[in-house]
């Protein structure tokens, strides 16, 4: 599936009021033919009690991304997309600054797409893999 036009980051901005992307400060910052790039920064509100970032929040963020990449990828006959699956391995964590994400598209099919984001720090160190499967909703 190609990139659709009418999906850029103003529109993806205005599905975001009054939604978990906005509580955790999601922000989508590019978007091209098969990647979607974003970050978040962190704040005390998205720690664990343990002090460091909440695995939560780093899924979230890589969720979103990926979420938001099948939605500007969908087939122009497609309503909308829902999670089948999803997977995330942490290799690092952060206490603050800016941590940031790039969905790639591993497979744009008709009934499914494929999206895998890594996660990385502040200091650009991975801190997570993820990998999502969405099902694509006519």
């Amino acid at each position: 599936m190609k990139l659709r036009s009418d999906r850029d980051l103003a529109w993806m901005r205005g599905l975001q009021a009054g939604t978990l992307p906005e509580l955790i400060g999601f922000e989508a910052t590019g978007v091209e033919e098969g990647r979607l790039s974003a970050e978040l920064t962190v704040r005390p509100q998205l720690l664990a009690p343990n002090g460091f970032l909440h695995a939560a929040t780093v899924i979230g963020l890589a969720d979103t991304a990926c979420g938001l990449a099948c939605l500007a990828h969908l087939p122009i006959d497609a309503r909308s997309f829902t999670t089948i699956e999803l997977k995330s391995n942490f290799l690092g964590t952060a206490t603050e600054g800016t941590i940031r994400t790039v969905a790639q598209s591993v497979h744009l099919g008709r009934t499914t797409q494929v999206w895998d984001a890594t996660v990385h720090g502040p200091e650009g160190k991975t801190i997570a893999l993820f990998r999502c499967t969405q099902m694509v909703l006519y």
